[in-house]
Parts: structure tokens; sequence; C-alpha cells
């Protein structure tokens, strides 16, 4: 399988401050990484630099061969970068429908008449058709989180980074969120950072765990989530609490 991200020794500090320290990752189209981490890990400057936000003080990032160090945030867009946000950020006074349209128009570039075919078609694989016209800001947090997803279709990613998407949805919410992220990952190379562990359980083939800009480790979900640097760092579960626990299980017993 063809890698379609690769990212080499990326590198970035302000400062004392490091957000990325040597991170390498390698990913193929139809392949998630979920990413956690603490805050302050580097989670959101990772996609910072993919998205050309922030410019790395070394190391490559390369998108279906293409090196993107150098290249302007606009001209990734254009080169099939896409971003979801955790909190939704359509054109709030435009409809559903015209914001799919300005991220074909926009992002990829399209003619009219193609650009506003592939917007209905991101509707309807959203879940949005009958709502196209309505006001992305009247819409419920749901259906703007599927917005995000649609406007990041609309631009033709290679690259799909969704940066807790799931947030402030309720569990049934996150469930339907789950079976269309599942949906979508078919097309593209998707990273998903997220605190809500089952999201990331069902949809991610690997996971990633940062800490200060640093990669501790990349394993299949299972693994990840079983091992200690995620007990004790993502989840703040550490040598001391499973004392307790474990104390707790003998003084019930």
């Amino acid at each position: 399988m063809t890698d379609c991200l690769v990212i080499d020794g990326l590198c970035k500090r302000y400062g004392e401050i490091v957000v990325a320290d040597g991170v390498s990752l390698a990913l193929a189209r139809g392949q998630c990484l979920g990413v956690v981490g603490p805050n302050g890990a580097g989670k959101s400057s990772l996609f910072n630099l993919i998205t050309g936000v922030a410019v790395p003080d070394a190391g490559s990032i390369r998108l279906e061969g293409r090196e993107l160090v150098g290249l302007r945030a606009d001209a990734r867009a254009r080169l099939g970068v896409a971003r979801a946000f955790q909190i939704p950020q359509p054109f709030a006074h435009l409809s559903a429908y015209e914001n799919a349209l300005a991220a074909a128009s926009f992002a990829a570039r399209l003619p009219r008449a193609q650009a506003a075919q592939l917007a209905w078609e991101v509707l309807e694989r959203t879940g949005l058709a009958d709502r196209a016209e309505v006001p992305a800001g009247r819409l419920p947090l749901l259906d703007r989180k599927r917005l995000e997803l649609a406007k990041g279709l609309a631009a033709r990613p290679h690259l799909l980074l969704l940066d807790e998407i799931a947030g402030g949805l309720t569990e049934a919410e996150v469930q339907v969120l789950v079976a269309l992220v599942l949906e979508l990952k078919r097309d593209v190379a998707m990273i998903w950072i997220e605190h809500i562990a089952q999201a990331l359980m069902a949809v991610a083939d690997r996971i990633m765990v940062l800490n200060f800009g640093r990669k501790l480790l990349e394993d299949t979900p299972a693994a990840a989530m079983a091992s200690r640097e995620v007990r004790e760092i993502y989840m703040g579960v550490g040598e001391d609490a499973e004392d307790e626990a474990e104390e707790g299980t003998h003084a019930a017993a």
C-alpha cells in the first residue's frame, strides 16, 4: 500500500517550548491515525504544521510525493489538505449548500457547474441534503459537525484532518458521527485528534501518543489504549491510582 502522507523528523519550537520533537509518521489512503495526548502535547501544533499555519524548524511533509514545507496554507489546501475543526466554523449566514459550494469553488477550484454538483454530492454523503437551504448558523451542533466534514470533502482532499470533531456531542450523536467518519475514511488518509476514546477505537487503524511534542508510541488502538503511556498521560491513571484501585478491590472483597 502506497503512503499518501509521509512526515519525517518534524521539529518546531517557540523559544523553550517544544511542540514537535522529531515527529515522523506514514499514512496510506483509507487509513486513520488517531492522535492522543494531554493538553500541550503538540497535537494541534502538528495540524498547524501540516496545514501551513506554522512553519517547521526542520523536517519534511510529503503528500502524494509532493513536498509541502515551504508552501502557503492555501496552496496546501489546493493540493488536498483539508481540516475539520472542533468548533464548527461555517459561514453562518450562508446555507449549508452555499458553504459546501464555497469549498468546492475556492479550495478545489472547480468551475461553477462542477462545484455545484460536488456540493450536492457531499451534502448527500454527509446526510445534509434535506438541510441544504438552512442557514448554517441555524443548524444543530451535530449537523454543523457534518457540515465541517462536507466542506472538507468538497475540497477534494487526499488528507483529512479531524480536530476533536466529536467534542460537545451526546453519546448517541458520537455514534452517528463515528458511522459517518468510518464511511468517509475509505477515500482519504485521515488523522483524528480526539479525547473521546471510544470514537478513536471504532475508527482508527493506529493510535499515536504525543507528549511535549515527542511521539511516545504508535500502535494498534487496543495496544495503545492498554499502554502505560496512555494510562498515565492521556487518561491520567498512574501507579498510585492503580494501587488505590487494587486496595479498594481487596477491601470490597
